[in-house]
């Protein structure tokens, strides 16, 4: 039998990130290059992203590339642009198929202007679609992104669009990247790592975290479904304490 039996599909997460860990590491592991290990994590895409689909979350954020990834060797760093460019005009027709809409956050001008144009491309073919909403962090960092929002916030103070007691939480996510899309609930982290690597660090600021040590290539549908069913045990206080949850749940039921 198959985990998803397990799962409670009315408290699934709303929105799942994850860091896709461990390319390099797994390749290596089998005497192959890095790049055949990235290669080979984009079928780990695929399945996380279809089970996703299947499960009705709404939202998939995958940290793909990361600011500080550029300092890499610039072999790994072209093959891996290369590989984008190839995959999302590969997959760009599957994903409208299966209703999916695609978003990218980060900086992408620091993008090669042909992997620019294809996440353009297929940004604006799925725009209309209303299912699973995936989200690919590229060139991103959470730093980048909240110096980003501090000079756009300080840019429009000082052009009299704002005034500095108008700065509440809930105008300062609209200057984030992920202005129109929900906290994550749920962060899983693949290879073993235990740290959060510069990722969301302000919307994961309640989210669940889940670190595994499988690899990201070899990471599959049931090994989502055993991080959703971990989530689905743990109680999510937000700074109340459990009674406080246990009595606001009763008088909603």
């Amino acid at each position: 039998m198959s985990l998803k039996d397990q799962l409670d599909l009315q408290r699934l997460p709303r929105h799942i990130a994850v860091i896709m860990d461990g390319n390099g590491r797994w390749a290596k592991e089998r005497g192959q290059d890095r790049l055949y290990g990235h290669h080979e994590g984009v079928e780990s895409v695929r399945n996380v992203v279809e089970a996703c689909a299947e499960l009705g979350v709404g939202y998939l954020t995958l940290y793909a590339f990361s600011t500080e990834n550029w300092d890499r060797p610039m072999y790994e760093v072209n093959g891996i642009m290369e590989l984008l460019v190839n995959t999302i005009r590969k997959e760009v027709a599957t994903l409208s198929k299966n209703n999916i809409r695609l978003h990218v956050i980060g900086d992408m001008d620091m993008l090669p202007g042909n992997a620019r144009q294809e996440m353009e491309e297929a940004m604006s073919i799925t725009e209309e679609n209303t299912g699973l909403n995936l989200v690919m962090a590229l060139s991103y960092s959470a730093r980048w992104e909240i110096v980003r929002a501090a000079q756009n916030i300080a840019k429009d103070t000082r052009d009299g669009k704002l005034r500095p007691e108008d700065v509440t939480p809930e105008v300062w996510e609209k200057y984030l990247c992920t202005a129109k899309i929900p906290d994550p609930e749920l962060m899983i982290r693949t290879s073993g790592e235990c740290r959060i690597s510069n990722f969301l660090l302000y919307q994961l600021a309640y989210a669940e975290l889940y670190f595994t040590n499988t690899r990201w290539p070899d990471f599959r549908k049931e090994n989502l479904y055993e991080a959703i069913l971990n989530f689905q045990t743990r109680e999510r206080r937000f700074g109340k304490t459990s009674d406080q949850i246990q009595q606001n749940e009763e008088i909603v039921s």
